[in-house]
């Protein structure tokens, strides 16, 4: 009798489930029921559409699917942290309706590029997805910028970083979604970095009961040029975060494979500008004039004595001069040299004594030929970008995640490498860890280095980078709370 009992109650709640699906089924387009907190709990979406916005021009699919939900409550409850947990969080990513919508995401995106502080439809797009998953968020941080939450509301807080910006590149790829916007193209995979960011967050409002503290989404403006970072720290975007990880995508590793290192990852990198001035005269008569080619064409080869005569072999740096203007005229000496180049270091001290050595040596160089020369290291432009520096701990986090997930196959510790990135603002105010994931393949082209017209991405790597994401979040907050 008992056991007949169970049999109609387990009957009754299978008929109650299959007609929540059936209703859940004629929602609209941004049906985000899929992701509530309850099996088979539906709620009817809230629809932000700016109608003029190109980029905001189509909808994303729908997602609905109760036996998922009855699938991961009974796997884990993940109060301790296990391998069932992260296979959760990668089944999610991988259903066909997220990869889908993943892909929908970056090549809207992708369509409509837009640079530095000026990603106003993009930062549109993202809220409008925010909104349809009843995420809380504060906008508008550096111009464009937002900062979501979602979990408890309290600590401790990780972030998780996504920039947003594109460059001024005409794109050379020939395909259905191409930049439709002339001179302008997201060739650095910023979009990409949004969608898998966006993906994350919606992996983790599916498992928000499961989250112990507040994951914090930064979509950043402005990383190629502009430094977004400080801009977005300025405004409050690591308030209350005492930890921060970001990707980004690399052609040098095959699709979805993570890569990263402890301690300096990527080189801290400045510019400079040097005006050297002499005394114009006639090349003829070369003792009327004080000779600022001269003097200068000593600085550059003096600069070069930086590196290979005091730095210590061991601890890579460069010093390059890029251009160098003293006229035009064949038969006069002009009265003034403008020379400027780029400087890198992988850690502080060497960087700042590059920056002090560099402006030494063109100064006294000038000198030695009577000229004066003053240096512009663009400081007031923010285009000084200290070292990205990965947190031994946050790597190390990183590196258990990425094994957890894709298995120890698919890391792999990675060099230094002279790149810079304005992640490193926020490593030098919280713990921080940067990495890649790979989207190189060669039957698909995607083989070229960022920054070039032909780069492109093997989308594959979207559902990849968006569980990577969320198990780095949730994992963390996990892990701390249990300490």
């Amino acid at each position: 009798m008992i056991r007949l009992q169970k049999l109609l109650i387990i009957f009754f709640i299978l008929i109650l489930c299959v007609d929540r699906v059936t209703a859940t089924t004629a929602s609209s387009d941004h049906d985000y029921t899929y992701f509530d907190s309850g099996c088979c709990n539906s709620r009817a979406p809230t629809t932000h559409t700016n109608t003029s916005s190109a980029i905001d021009r189509s909808k994303s699919p729908a997602v609905s699917d109760c036996a998922v939900w009855s699938k991961e409550s009974v796997v884990s409850d993940c109060v301790i942290w296990s391998k069932e947990c992260s296979e959760e969080i990668l089944r999610i990513a991988k259903l066909p309706e997220t990869v889908e919508w993943l892909k929908g995401i970056r090549r809207r995106i992708h369509e409509f590029p837009e640079l530095a502080f000026e990603e106003f439809n993009t930062s549109r797009l993202i809220r409008r997805e925010l909104d349809q998953m009843d995420i809380s968020y504060r906008h508008p941080l550096a111009k464009t910028g937002i900062r979501a939450t979602i979990g408890t509301g309290g600590p401790p807080f990780v972030a998780v970083r996504a920039d947003m910006d594109a460059l001024p590149i005409q794109e050379a790829v020939e395909w259905e979604y191409k930049s439709k916007v002339a001179g302008k193209m997201h060739a650095c995979g910023h979009d990409a970095h949004v969608a898998m960011l966006l993906g994350a967050a919606r992996i983790l409002k599916t498992r928000e009961h499961h989250l112990q503290g507040t994951v914090v989404l930064v979509f950043q403006p402005a990383e190629e040029a502009g430094n977004g970072a400080k801009r977005m720290m300025g405004d409050g975007a690591l308030e209350d975060v005492e930890a921060i990880f970001a990707v980004h995508v690399s052609h040098e590793h095959p699709t979805s494979v993570i890569g990263s290192r402890p301690g300096p990852l990527l080189a801290g990198c400045g510019f400079f500008r040097a005006v050297i001035n002499g005394k114009q005269g006639d090349a003829g008569n070369p003792q009327r004039s004080v000779d600022p080619v001269l003097a200068a064409s000593a600085a550059v080869i003096s600069l070069q004595g930086i590196v290979s005569r005091e730095a210590n072999p061991l601890d890579s740096q460069v010093v390059s001069v890029t251009s160098f203007n003293g006229g035009d005229s064949l038969d006069k000496i002009d009265d003034t040299v403008v020379l400027g180049g780029t400087f890198r270091a992988f850690s502080n001290t060497s960087f700042y004594q590059l920056l002090q050595r560099i402006e030494e040596v063109i100064v006294e160089q000038a000198r030695v030929f009577r000229c004066s020369a003053t240096v512009d290291f663009f400081e007031k432009e923010y285009t000084i970008y200290p070292p990205t520096v990965n947190d031994e701990g946050m790597y190390e986090h990183v590196r258990k995640v990425a094994i957890d997930l894709f298995g120890p196959t698919n890391f792999r510790v990675v060099p230094p490498m002279m790149g810079a990135e304005d992640f490193s603002f926020y490593s030098q105010v919280v713990p921080a860890a940067f990495f890649y994931i790979g989207v190189r393949n060669e039957t698909l082209g995607s083989v070229h280095t960022g920054h070039s017209p032909y780069f492109m991405i093997d989308e594959d790597a979207l559902p990849m980078g968006a569980a990577a994401h969320a198990a780095i979040a949730e994992r963390y907050l996990n892990e701390r709370s249990s300490r």
